[in-house]
């Protein structure tokens, strides 16, 4: 009755993508889920940045790249890999500009999944900012970006630890069916966020090194605490 939509909300992806991950982003109109793409290209080590990003995601992207280089040999990188490849990242709807600090892990993901050949899982959306060493750190918003994770049809959501009790405050018709999962490094993400888990070598692909794995910091908070199914 009312003709051809006018607006339309983004939704996951039909399968998993490599170099692609869901961020979660708060609006003025409430939250959206941000896609992030990667992609590694044969070069010179430039750091190349589209989408109308302002200088808090670029400081972000910046950030997530460092922590990759600091984790490269864990990861079965090339300790030199900048050296000779331009990491290439860009959000989608390049006319409207984008800002804040939150979009550090789903950056990172995305890197870390185009330089592995791994895809990212499309049913996990993230959001956090990321230290050099791979810490992440609280953001706000999370009634939102819930809402848009929710909508998106996503599954699993990964959030800052230090987030836990105010997502605890969302009301539970926000949250249903939504698994929620508080990380507090970035080693955690890409544990729970890669769609193969390189944490295991009868599990690695065959197309990356057999040593390739990811040392988990250990975690002063026990595994229950961090974990929460809402249904």
């Amino acid at each position: 009755y009312l003709g051809a939509p006018k607006f339309w909300r983004n939704a996951i992806d039909k399968e998993d993508l490599v170099g692609m991950a869901n961020g979660l982003a708060w609006t003025e109109m409430g939250g959206e889920l941000l896609t992030i793409e990667a992609i590694a290209l044969d070069g010179k080590g430039d750091l190349l940045l589209t989408g109308q990003l302002g200088s808090v995601m670029q400081e972000s992207a910046k950030a997530a790249l460092s922590y990759v280089r600091s984790r490269a040999k864990g990861l079965g990188l090339d300790p030199e890999f900048y050296k000779k490849q331009d990491i290439h990242i860009h959000v989608p709807e390049g006319a409207i500009p984008k800002d804040g600090p939150s979009a550090g892990i789903s950056i990172a993901a995305a890197v870390v999944s185009a330089l592995l050949k791994v895809p990212v899982k499309r049913s996990v959306a993230m959001t956090g900012e990321i230290t050099l060493r791979g810490r992440i750190l609280p953001v706000g918003g999370l009634k939102e970006k819930l809402l848009a994770a929710q909508r998106s049809g996503v599954s699993k959501v990964l959030l800052p630890f230090e987030c836990k009790a105010q997502a605890e405050e969302v009301s539970q018709k926000i949250v249903r069916n939504l698994e929620i999962l508080f990380v507090e490094h970035m080693d955690e993400v890409l544990r729970e966020a890669l769609a193969s888990d390189v944490l295991k070598k009868e599990q690695v692909d065959l197309s990356f090194p057999s040593s390739t794995t990811l040392v988990l910091p250990p975690s002063p908070h026990p595994a229950s605490e961090r974990t929460t199914v809402i249904q």
